[in-house]
């Protein structure tokens, strides 16, 4: 039956062969199951209500990526636009997360309409392919700062705005968790390195693992007043009752002081992201692995991105930011995985996840650090495909800025918003306006007339 329905034979797989894939997978991305809960805690929400929603997101997402498109990768809360969802809209706007949930639910849907048209090709092909790469390396950076902070490595200087933690103040809290993060992160590079699979969960629970040894040697003095709790975890069962603090409440919000056109912007934000990282994501990977037909186009691309939109859809009513497709689905199609069997498996492994909900929420954010930093290198990797030439510096250095805007402003949008106004405003002072694709003239006056009006 299996093979019937996922078309084993046709592509030269076996179930074994799939459900491995599947495996490695989750082992790859599991650390999201930590680190969002984190980040998404930080903008007012229940962690334990995020891991649940994280865990159905992520199932329902990667069932229909695999039972839709027959495709071997697996979805779940982005990184980057959870930072963006808790630091920029929640925090830095100072909305609501239920409008920041609202505004994912509203792109999601907008995506349903955009993959069951042609128009999503419009726009993607609007954008030069310099400021598609810059959105990923600037928002690499982005959450590699938030990932020094979560670390305690990176604090206020009413000076310098930041500076390097003082490991010897405070050193039983404060300075022990910074010098674990530090040291998290070397065992994480060392196993990405090697190419260890699931290096990157395995990083988180060994600097949790050595916080704990610290706590018994009495290195580490938990101090809940200032913010450091005991690193010992709870078994206990999960409390799915916490799902009913964040379901459906992107429908119960108080609109009174959100601003329309910054909300449309926020929504746009989200998209934008989300349909370049999903479209990068499995184009790259299936032109690795021979996925592609004759013209270089992936046949069932238009059901990945249905699969997609649906996730993020769903995640927004359960409770967490945008759900999207995973790069880290690569590590499975190196495994193996070909067909929808391996996003399957891992969908049933995340679900399961969902009981062990008391064990992630208990990681402390300086154990999750690490994977920000490595997982912000991953994205800045795409820095490569920039040419910083005297002939390409007409996108090149609409593509910097866009990069630098997004750490320095501490705000995704605000590095799309830059990078598009200043790519079209330079290209015209230069006398290369046809070069310009219209859509472009649009944005760029959308985003003017933002900070000219809010």
């Amino acid at each position: 039956m299996l093979n019937k329905i996922f078309k084993l034979n046709e592509n030269h797989t076996t179930v074994k062969t799939e459900i491995v894939a599947g495996l490695t997978t989750f082992m790859t991305m599991a650390y999201i199951l930590a680190v969002n809960p984190s980040i998404l805690g930080d903008a007012g929400m229940d962690p334990t209500a995020v891991l649940l929603a994280t865990c159905l997101a992520s199932f329902i997402g990667s069932a229909c990526m695999g039972l839709m498109a027959n495709l071997p990768f697996v979805l779940a809360p982005a990184m980057g636009l959870n930072a963006f969802f808790a630091y920029t809209v929640v925090i830095g706007f100072g909305y609501p997360w239920q409008i920041a949930l609202l505004a994912v639910f509203v792109e999601g849907v907008i995506f349903i309409i955009l993959s069951l048209t042609r128009v999503r090709e419009a726009i993607f092909n609007a954008i030069p392919f310099a400021l598609k790469q810059a959105v990923t390396v600037g928002i690499g950076l982005f959450i590699a700062f938030i990932g020094l902070q979560n670390a305690g490595l990176s604090t206020a200087n009413a000076s310098t705005l930041v500076s390097i933690v003082s490991f010897t103040d405070n050193f039983s809290t404060a300075g022990i968790c910074a010098l674990l993060a530090i040291v998290g992160t070397f065992v994480m590079s060392i196993l990405y390195i090697k190419r260890v699979k699931g290096s990157i969960l395995i990083g988180i629970l060994v600097t949790w693992l050595a916080g704990i040894a610290c706590q018994f040697a009495g290195i580490y003095v938990p101090d809940a007043a200032a913010g450091y709790s005991s690193l010992l975890p709870t078994f206990a069962l999960t409390d799915f009752s916490k799902l009913g603090t964040t379901f459906g409440q992107c429908f119960n919000v108080d609109f009174s002081g959100v601003d329309l056109f910054n909300f449309i912007v926020i929504v746009f934000s989200f998209l934008f992201v989300d349909l370049f990282d999903t479209l990068g994501t499995l184009i790259g990977v299936c032109a690795k692995v021979d996925m592609l037909d004759e013209n270089g186009k992936l046949p069932a691309i238009r059901p990945a991105l249905l699969a997609d939109a649906i996730a993020t859809t769903a995640g927004a009513v359960f409770g967490t930011s945008t759900t999207t497709t995973f790069v880290e689905s690569s590590a499975g199609v190196a495994a193996g995985g070909r067909t929808g069997l391996t996003s399957l498996t891992s969908a049933v492994l995340f679900l399961a996840s969902m009981f062990f909900a008391p064990i992630f929420t208990a990681i402390p954010s300086f154990a999750t650090a690490p994977a920000l930093l490595i997982v912000g290198f991953l994205m800045f990797s795409n820095v490569t495909a920039l040419k910083l030439t005297e002939d390409s510096c007409t996108t090149a250095i609409p593509a910097y800025l866009c990069i630098i805007a997004m750490p320095l402003f501490y705000s995704i949008s605000e590095g799309i918003s830059i990078g598009i106004i200043s790519y079209v405003l330079i290209n015209l002072a230069c006398r290369k306006a046809k070069e310009i694709n219209p859509v472009m003239y649009v944005l760029a006056l959308l985003f003017i007339l933002k900070y000219i009006f809010l």
